[in-house]
């Protein structure tokens, strides 16, 4: 006999305490197998896959893309037990009858019982299987004698809720395929969303979209979805028709007199919210900015016998070594001789602690924003060791796929922004590291090389640091040794 379980959203670690929902791999009515993944989630660290730990049919998700919950909300509902039923819908499973599965409820799976739901460590697959407990269904609001709706009518309504709920609605539980609303205190969900209820009272069916991304920007910026025509194939609204919709003038909400001419439209203000990654960095950049008395300094350095050492190493055959890997053993080799850049400040023991590794940060710009991925152990790997490691964690930070561990516990941060075409920066530090140093655009320049003006590869060279950890003197000798080893590589070879 077929069980309904609840999964909810598990703890993602590193201390991170909600997520939002990128994109559904389930739908209400499929056979879910154990630990396979049931949606994709963006935390404030990466995008991850969450594993459901019940194999079984799915009968509700909770939650629409885009939303945001906090760990500990329920995700989704698995009959377990069903699965061998292939063809069944959740309608058959909670029919009428005294032996009939269990539906969760709010006060079921909050109250009383403090068995484990199962949940999961995102990454690290279930543990062993979770106790189960049956809950008692709650009496039925309608007659006994109202059939019970047909998978395809509840799957017809939960598109529609979420075609309501894309265009400004409030967020609600999508309905469960015995076409019950899984609401947490028992209520019907039409009691819950007055809102949406009065949104999708004049049309009915769902709202012709088919990317998630197209709701998504219709619901950052309050268009509604129902009132635009769409251009694409059968009506289909596409990302122009709701871009076209945000910069087209307001229409007035009441009618103006016929010999008035209408007012002129305000402009509206775009709202982006700072959630996800962006959020984060926000978060990180603002905390840091306010505990961190840093200081720049910076030294042009004349890097043409750099980039012909690069050239030779190439040459010679084997793996290619990237300008990065060379600027990062440099780094290392600097921070071995100055330990009081490879530190972070405790500041409610007022105790500045030197760690004994460096695991070096590297900024890397995304479509989802500024990341920055951690090389552990960089002072132990070679140039064409680092090469590959910064290839790896690049790639994996364009895809999304970044690991919280990827990147968390950075000692020290290498910022390359020369990548943009700039020559010079002032950084604000990676909190709660104790220094970064920015490296700006290679190009040549008039220099004076020995007593002599030619054209030089020039380099900006900067270092911000905490100056809590360290005078000016030590800043400067860390970069002194650093442009050193950039004009005359072959200093590096004392520390190999």
């Amino acid at each position: 006999m077929a069980q309904v379980l609840e999964f909810k959203l598990p703890d993602l670690g590193e201390g991170l305490t909600e997520a939002e929902i990128v994109r559904w791999l389930v739908s209400v009515g499929d056979v879910v197998a154990i630990d396979q993944p049931v949606v994709e989630v963006e935390t404030a660290k990466a995008m991850v896959e969450v594993p459901c730990p019940y194999g079984g049919v799915v009968t509700a998700r909770f939650g629409e893309e885009g939303t945001e919950l906090p760990v500990g909300a329920p995700l989704i509902t698995v009959a377990v037990g069903a699965a061998e039923a292939a063809g069944a819908d959740a309608s058959t499973s909670s029919g009428g009858g005294a032996a009939s599965p269990a539906k969760p409820d709010a006060s079921a799976s909050s109250g009383g019982s403090a068995e484990s739901s199962g949940n999961v460590l995102v990454g690290y697959g279930t543990g062993a299987p979770a106790a189960r407990r049956r809950r008692i269904r709650p009496a039925p609001s309608a007659p006994a004698a109202t059939p019970a709706p047909t998978a395809a009518a509840a799957s017809g309504r939960a598109r529609a809720g979420r075609a309501g709920r894309s265009s400004g609605g409030p967020t609600a539980p999508v309905t469960a395929a015995n076409g019950t609303s899984p609401a947490a205190n028992g209520t019907s969900a039409a009691a819950q969303t007055p809102a949406t209820g009065a949104a999708t009272a004049g049309h009915s069916g769902p709202v012709a979209v088919i990317s998630p991304l197209v709701r998504k920007l219709a619901r950052e910026h309050g268009v509604d979805l129902r009132a635009l025509t769409g251009s694409g194939p059968d009506g289909l609204i596409l990302r122009a028709d709701v871009e076209r919709a945000l910069h087209a003038p307001e229409t007035p909400i009441t009618e103006a007199p016929a010999t008035a001419a209408p007012a002129p439209a305000a402009p509206r203000a775009e709202r982006v919210p700072l959630r996800g990654v962006r959020g984060a960095v926000a978060d990180k950049l603002s905390r840091s900015r306010r505990e961190i008395p840093d200081a720049t300094c910076w030294v042009d350095a004349d890097a043409t016998e750099l980039m012909a050492a690069r050239a030779a190493m190439n040459a010679a055959g084997g793996p290619k070594i990237s300008l990065l890997a060379l600027l990062a053993r440099i780094c290392t080799a600097a921070l071995e001789r100055h330990p009081e850049l490879n530190s972070t400040v405790e500041t409610e023991a007022r105790e500045i602690v030197r760690l004994p590794a460096v695991h070096l940060g590297f900024a890397a710009q995304t479509d989802r924003g500024l990341v920055v991925p951690v090389v552990k152990d960089a002072h132990n790997r070679s140039a064409e060791s680092l090469t590959a490691e910064f290839a790896r964690l690049t790639e994996a930070a364009r895809q999304g796929a970044l690991t919280p561990a990827e990147l968390t516990g950075g000692t020290f941060t290498l910022n390359n922004y020369g990548v943009f075409g700039v020559d010079g920066s002032t950084p604000i530090i990676n909190h709660p590291e104790a220094a970064m140093l920015g490296v700006g655009r290679i190009i040549p320049k008039p220099w004076v090389h020995q007593g002599e003006l030619a054209v030089r590869q020039v380099v900006q060279l900067s270092l911000t640091f905490d100056h809590r950890v360290c005078d000016g003197g030590t800043a400067g000798g860390f970069l002194r040794y650093v442009a050193d080893c950039v004009e005359h590589p072959s200093v590096l070879l004392r520390t190999l």
